[in-house]
């Protein structure tokens, strides 16, 4: 602990002395700092680190840059009260590093390492602890490469990340982020982006340099985001195509071919902000035909002259269940690699199953300082269906009682970025159990409170 509180002292003493640049990405390999070659103002280390010459032309260089996360987190009663249950508290710790070295305007290497930790977790999964990984590790052959017209082909270990990331996701909140080993075509030419990508799902181990590519996991498809559409603004359409050799749902086991079609319209205003989605899937699970869906709005308002600049949120969901037990047909909801803390850090169920309303309420209480409260409602769209976790493991069957109220969480938190590199954020999270956790389990309530140090580099 005390390395960790000295690494965190660095970390502030190193974020005062950076200059600023352009604001860091989620996927860190859309950074370019390929501009510093004509910077004859900005000097010193960093600079240094961000663009390290390594041709006499400046046109080769490599990139250095990070993340170093640390999250203490408590819970009490967690899982409803069902299971060990962990009285102190525990400690996650995540170490992201990269380089990208690029050789001019038609070839870049990309790789990035992560190491995840817990520490006084007890019995930590996959997702919370791995250790020390190649995460990605790709190629990129710019076979056209001009202002308004791209053609890139990407082959190896990548993060992938689409839309609203309710089904493929790079899962930033939880401790461990996912990766595929693949191969990805990415085509631009003005307001229209396409990827057409087929890949293998990363598994992580409990060992050091041990992840593999698993090919019981595999997911393909093609994603098209259309640009400065009149009134829409913004659409994306898209194809995945999934396929999982061992799947469980609460009616139906075995062998998975999934296949979703969606589309996505997506803006912002001045004020406001919108989100409108809609799946279908179709495909079998062993001899049961599969018919789920899920459409969702996610739509706010900012009063931007008024004190605090309040927005007002609304968000709801509605995701299909199974109806029937025991027939020839699935309509439980696969969300294939969803965010991971889907419903806020707490993660206690998944998006399979459900319908979720969920207002909010967001406040500017200082220069870089927002609060935000919010309340989730959640009853299960069926009676004949469980709930689930993000990774859809079944937590409790369908058939405990046939009550379909959830709960209802009620969650606030506090996020700093004194700057674009520091990132701070107090949370705490209250699920109330209702008939349905209180018939299938223990059925406590939940309690969860954690805070989030992160430097970006």
């Amino acid at each position: 602990m005390k390395n960790k509180i000295l690494l965190v002292i660095l970390m502030l003493s190193f974020s005062g002395f950076a200059q600023r640049y352009p604001d860091f990405k989620s996927l860190r390999f859309d950074e370019n700092y390929g501009f510093l070659k004509n910077d004859t103002v900005s000097n010193g280390w960093y600079k240094t680190v961000k663009f390290l010459p390594v041709s006499a032309s400046k046109e080769t260089y490599i990139s250095f840059g990070g993340d170093i996360r640390f999250q203490y987190f408590y819970a009490k009663n967690e899982n409803w009260g069902d299971g060990p249950q962990d009285n102190d508290g525990y400690v996650l710790g995540r170490y992201l590093f990269h380089a990208d070295f690029h050789a001019g305007k038609f070839f870049r290497t990309f790789v990035q390492t992560q190491s995840s930790m817990a520490d006084g977790r007890i019995d930590p999964n996959p997702v919370e602890q791995n250790p020390l990984e190649v995460h990605q590790a790709f190629a990129d052959f710019n076979i056209i490469n001009e202002d308004n017209k791209k053609l890139i082909l990407r082959v190896g270990r990548q993060e992938l990340t689409y839309g609203s990331q309710r089904l493929v996701a790079v899962r930033e909140g939880p401790n461990n982020r996912q990766s595929f080993d693949g191969i990805k075509a990415i085509v631009s030419r003005q307001n229209l982006t396409t990827d057409f990508f087929y890949t293998h799902y990363v598994v992580a181990h409990d060992g050091i340099f041990d992840d593999a590519s698993n090919k019981d996991r595999q997911l393909w498809g093609s994603y098209f985001v259309f640009n400065k559409i009149p009134a829409i603004k913004n659409i994306d359409i898209y194809y995945l195509g999934y396929e999982r050799a061992n799947a469980a749902f609460n009616d139906a086991s075995g062998k998975e071919n999934r296949q979703s079609v969606g589309t996505r319209i997506w803006g912002k205003t001045e004020n406001w902000r919108y989100d409108g989605e809609a799946v279908y899937q179709f495909g079998t699970v062993e001899a049961k035909n599969i018919s789920a869906w899920t459409a969702s709005i996610n739509a706010g308002y900012r009063f931007n002259a008024v004190k605090f600049r309040p927005e007002i949120g609304f968000k709801t969901e509605v995701i299909s269940g199974d109806k029937t037990a025991g027939d020839t047909s699935l309509q439980t909801f696969n969300p294939l690699f969803p965010r991971g803390a889907y419903f806020g850090l707490a993660s206690v169920i998944g998006p399979s199953n459900l319908i979720d309303f969920h207002p909010s309420l967001s406040l500017e209480v200082a220069k870089n300082v927002e609060w935000v409260i919010d309340y989730d409602m959640f009853w299960r769209y069926s009676s004949n269906d469980g709930i689930y976790a993000p990774n859809t493991t079944l937590i409790y069957p369908g058939d405990t009682t046939t009550e379909k109220k959830i709960g209802n969480q009620l969650e606030s938190e506090i996020i700093w970025e004194p700057n674009q590199y520091l990132y701070f954020r107090l949370e705490a999270t209250w699920f109330q159990a209702k008939e349905y956790i209180q018939a299938s389990g223990t059925g406590k309530n939940i309690f969860f409170t954690g805070i989030t140090m992160q430097l970006h580099f």
